[in-house]
């Protein structure tokens, strides 16, 4: 409390704002509860959600093989039960039960090994990367270096995604060893894959013409032998052209002996799923039907993640109803996950919100928490309060109390909406429900009211958050010093900052003291600036020279640039490089006298650097021939 004490009052001073206000009156932030109106249920989508919902059960081939395996210890007696009641498994099974795994990696690992020694599977590139995406855990490194070791001997080859994939896991893990020995052996992958002079040839052939007799004579002349590793090897490489990659794919399926399967219909659907081939994507989905074939859980995921990062939210829906309607259903979280991705979008299409929740109660799924707040983020987002009281009725009546997830959605949409004194009554209605708003459901609110340029407001609200000894974090200063400088008031934005770091202890984000600086720059205030250095450096970010060479050498003093070099210093002076900058942006400004000035106060190993010595140099003789 004494913190949140001593911010407000020097708050207080730091600005010309009105946090005066704060103590001035006796008034709570909001003076009333908010209650939602109600909203007749034939009135709007969310009617089809006011009944009791029960979770169906569904019976399937991959989840009785997967209810199987989730409900035994691993040992010979479980393969013997699997053997006998699943002779035989498809690749999409595999991947399915597989990913169903990921949070239990032994057993993972065991029903892989399991699934790999039976006769008649063939494996994959995509089964062994899902299978190593499980495994890149600390307490099963020595299976993921022996499932690697596997996936090099048979053939198969880690994409691109997966490799970045496991080694943020690595490092997120602090594994530096093994982010090291994967990076030798991604590379040497790599390498090896390259030296496949087929595979380079293939690729040259096809990237090399448009499509013709003639680049299928050249394919025929190469005397292929096709397998599955063959076709997706070359159809990776084709991704730069997925119009190609998809007639190569059409080619192979007419050479004699081969036989399109999940395996090549899955990599030519990964290869497809962008926005500048989504027509043939829907097209191959067409033919996959037509020929049985399954689009696998691992598939959908990463096709359904790259729709959403491209805002092709209608095609991922799409995709999210063809895989619940058939064997490989996807999970409450992917459900959840493409709700938010919708919402998140500038205007949520709320016939999109409804028909991936349909589907998915439809296909047996019980609406957890997770997809009713998806639901009533669209809605809040959308400006549909009324409805999205309608869903917080019927939250209640299947027992999920809203929480601050559930409320920090309403102070989201009520703030897009510009209705800020609203937003700022839920967090009222909120502690007389017992939910104690929380530092994120401050944020939101104190964002909304910087993004409407209502910055003394959003520090009323910062003040009565600190009161509330709710202790602010770097995300929420952020919002703060974006609020200051939005409105050019870089002065505030810089007292805060120095407040909030030496008595809230707070520390900013390193993104954050760059846009000060900047932004100070910018103002002329080379003092805060510089002191911002300083602080960035007493808080281990790495400097950010950039801004003050170049403000230094067209406004700045000899002394500004040797207060400059203190700045940059640890235990020892700057680099050579650092100097060198410095001393060619003041010539770049014509200021070849304070270079000199500038050069004659640094120490003495500089003046005697060789580039240094030749920078001074040429500059002389340039300044006697123009003379001359």
């Amino acid at each position: 409390m004494n913190r949140a004490k001593a911010v407000l009052t020097s708050l207080r001073v730091a600005n010309s704002l009105v946090l005066s206000r704060v103590h001035s009156t006796t008034r709570p932030l909001c003076s009333q509860v908010t209650h939602f109106p109600h909203l007749l249920s034939n009135q709007s989508h969310s009617s089809h959600f006011l009944h009791t919902h029960q979770r169906l059960s569904f019976s399937s081939t991959p989840n009785s093989v997967l209810q199987l395996v989730l409900a035994n210890q691993w040992s010979a007696e479980l393969e013997v039960e699997l053997s006998e009641s699943h002779p035989s498994l498809t690749h999409d099974v595999v991947i399915y039960v597989l990913k169903k795994l990921d949070k239990d990696p032994p057993k993972a690992s065991s029903f892989f090994n399991w699934v790999c020694e039976k006769n008649g599977f063939r494996s994959s590139s995509s089964i062994f990367s899902l299978m190593l995406r499980v495994l890149v855990h600390k307490d099963t490194m020595r299976q993921f270096w022996a499932t690697l070791t596997r996936m090099k001997e048979e053939g198969f080859y880690i994409d691109v995604q997966t490799y970045l994939a496991i080694s943020e896991e690595l490092r997120t893990a602090k594994m530096d060893a093994d982010v090291a020995a994967f990076k030798h052996f991604y590379e040497r992958m790599i390498q090896d894959n390259a030296g496949d002079e087929v595979v380079k040839k293939v690729v040259d052939v096809v990237l090399g013409s448009e499509w013709g007799d003639k680049v299928e004579k050249e394919l025929g002349e190469l005397n292929i032998v096709l397998s599955d590793n063959f076709v997706i090897r070359v159809l990776r490489d084709l991704r730069v052209c997925p119009s190609k990659a998809l007639r190569f794919f059409h080619w192979v399926n007419q050479c004699p002996g081969y036989e399109h399967n999940s395996v090549t219909y899955n990599g030519i659907a990964r290869v497809l799923g962008q926005a500048n081939s989504i027509g043939e994507f829907w097209s191959v989905i067409e033919e996959m039907k037509a020929a049985g074939q399954e689009l696998d859980l691992d598939t959908y995921i990463k096709v359904s993640r790259q729709f959403q990062k491209s805002k092709m939210i209608e095609d991922a829906v799409k995709l999210y109803e063809l895989m619940m309607d058939g064997p490989y259903k996807p999970s409450v979280q992917d459900c959840s996950m493409l709700l938010r991705s919708i919402a998140a979008s500038g205007k949520p299409d709320l016939d999109l919100v409804f028909r991936v929740a349909k589907k998915f109660e439809s296909a047996g799924g019980a609406l957890s928490k997770a997809v009713y707040d998806g639901i009533h983020r669209s809605l809040t987002s959308a400006g549909r309060f009324d409805e999205a009281e309608n869903i917080l009725k019927v939250m209640r009546n299947a027992r999920f109390e809203p929480d601050n997830i559930t409320y920090s959605q309403v102070v989201f949409g009520l703030c897009k909406a510009k209705k800020l004194e609203e937003a700022c009554k839920v967090l009222d209605d909120m502690e007389e429900n017992g939910c104690v708003p929380d530092l994120k459901t401050w944020t939101i609110l104190i964002q909304g009211h910087c993004a409407a340029n209502e910055i003394d407001k959003a520090l009323i609200c910062f003040a009565k958050m600190m009161e509330k000894e709710c202790e602010a974090d770097a995300d929420l200063l952020d919002v703060l010093i974006n609020g200051f400088i939005k409105q050019t008031k870089v002065d505030g934005a810089y007292k805060l900052l120095i407040e909030m770091l030496n008595t809230a202890r707070v520390r900013p984000w390193q993104a954050t003291f760059k846009n000060l600086i900047d932004n100070l720059l910018g103002a002329r205030k080379l003092e805060e600036a510089m002191e911002l250095l300083h602080l960035m450096k007493k808080q281990s970010y790495p400097p950010y020279p950039e801004p003050f060479v170049r403000y230094i050498s067209k406004f700045g003093s000899v002394e500004d640039a040797s207060e400059f070099f203190k700045a940059l210093s640890v235990k020892e002076y700057p680099s050579s490089a650092a100097y060198v900058h410095v001393f060619k942006s003041f010539f770049k400004e014509g200021r070849h006298s304070e270079a000199k000035d500038l050069l004659y106060k640094c120490p003495h190993h500089i003046r005697k650097l060789g580039e240094v010595r030749k920078l001074f140099g040429s500059t002389e003789r340039s300044k006697t021939t123009a003379i001359g």
